[in-house]
């Protein structure tokens, strides 16, 4: 496994995130983000479709992405 990951990364790469893998300060700053994380999408544990609708509107907004105009579907038989 170590030869396949030196393959896809540089040996400078591989010492710093072995150096980062032995910080106390680096572990415990990660604690602390996985202790505070929450799903942004899902309220007293269901999806809630319009706060995931309103982070994508406001997104594609702030990347300026240009709305394609809207296409009805053709398709006579969709099957999932």
């Amino acid at each position: 496994m170590t030869e396949d990951l030196n393959k896809r990364i540089s040996e400078e790469t591989a010492k710093e995130l072995l150096e980062l893998a032995k910080s106390e300060s680096f572990r415990k700053d990660m604690k602390t983000i996985a202790s505070k994380w929450r799903t942004p999408f899902i309220k007293d544990g269901e999806v809630d479709f319009d706060a995931y609708i309103e982070f994508v509107q406001q997104f594609n907004e702030f990347i300026n992405h240009e709305p394609k105009p809207f296409k009805p579907m053709m398709e006579k038989e969709m099957k999932l």
